[in-house]
């Protein structure tokens, strides 16, 4: 394997299971009317059906468009048939999302080697999968301030069903903040890369910023006041649970640091259905201490996982008997 790589990003590492098989010759320097070998030669040396594997590694030192190749060498000629094409992109972002998944459907279309440039994808794509109607589905990723000196203000323009959380925040500088993602509907729907922006801007608190604590809108203050009610038991009066969301520190915008990032959030929401092919189980006569068995079927004939249990129906003899919960698709 021979990569072409003007700038250095890129690296090519074998597995354990590709050292098995992994040799390095040293042969002599090509001349230079022959410039198809390369002065050193590491290769595989592979059975018939057997196969190894390596990692492309990208770490860009630019901030820029950068590409690679790999061909392969079998024997002492380049495979025409064999050219692994090496894309990235080195970005330097005051922010960034992490822990986000690749949207294959992007990749797909930027990756046609009939352009004449090959686009990186960008991760920002969230995949919730299947999710019954009424019950929560959750995702998280993390929002991470890269700057050294610059606090950022971020907040999520999304609205019902999908719930972030924290919605909006303070990130100090060199600070990450966990999100997670809720999604919630009533009702049946289809979710195919729906775009969610968020909105960052640097701010100056009006404090020094020593003196000011992390902020977002989940924190709250509990307080217990008295009311006017009292213990019929006791002479005080009873305590009533007061809780406030804590206020976000004053603070002003930097003009023109306004910048905005996009996920996008794909997910399929269903009623759970099922199907049985029988409704009672006839057990043929068993002598007693001894075991007999019988069997039915159970059909999911809906869209998306079905969670089920079995509980023994209970009577004037009999306690309840609960069996673990299962999962069917």
């Amino acid at each position: 394997l021979h990569l072409e790589d003007e700038h250095g990003a890129f690296f090519l590492k074998g597995r354990d299971s590709t050292f098995e098989r992994f040799y390095t010759e040293d042969v002599e320097e090509d001349s230079v009317d022959n410039e198809s070998k390369p002065p050193k030669k590491p290769f595989l040396l592979l059975h018939r059906g057997q196969s190894t594997k390596f990692d492309v590694i990208f770490k860009p030192t630019l901030a820029q468009h950068l590409e690679g190749k790999i061909r392969v060498l079998v024997g002492d000629v380049y495979s025409n048939k064999t050219l692994i094409e090496l894309v990235g992109e080195g970005h330097k972002d005051e922010f960034t999302l992490d822990g986000l998944e690749e949207d294959k459907k992007e990749r797909n279309a930027k990756s046609s080697l009939k352009k004449d440039i090959i686009d990186a994808v960008r991760v920002n794509h969230i995949q919730f999968g299947d999710c019954p109607v009424g019950k929560p589905c959750r995702r998280t990723f993390t929002i991470t301030n890269r700057t050294r000196r610059k606090v950022m203000r971020f907040e999520w323009e999304a609205d019902s069903p999908f719930q972030f959380s924290p919605k909006v925040g303070h990130l100090h500088p060199g600070c990450a903040k966990g999100i997670t993602v809720t999604l919630k509907s009533d009702v049946p729907a289809t979710f195919r890369r729906h775009p969610v922006k968020c909105k960052v801007t640097k701010i100056n608190f009006e404090l020094p910023r020593r003196k000011v604590p992390d902020w977002d809108d989940r924190m709250c203050i509990v307080t217990w006041e008295d009311t006017s009610r009292k213990d019929p038991a006791a002479n005080w009066p009873q305590k009533e649970k007061m809780v406030e969301t804590v206020p976000e520190p004053a603070h002003t915008v930097v003009e023109d640091s306004s910048q905005e990032a996009e996920v996008y959030l794909s997910a399929l929401v269903a009623y759970t259905q099922f199907k049985l092919n029988t409704i009672v189980v006839q057990l043929k006569d068993t002598l007693p201490f001894r075991t007999r068995t019988a069997t039915f079927r159970m059909h999911n004939t809906g869209k998306v996982a079905l969670e089920y249990s079995w509980a023994e129906a209970a009577d004037s003899e009999a306690v309840t008997k609960r069996y673990p919960t299962l999962l069917m698709r």
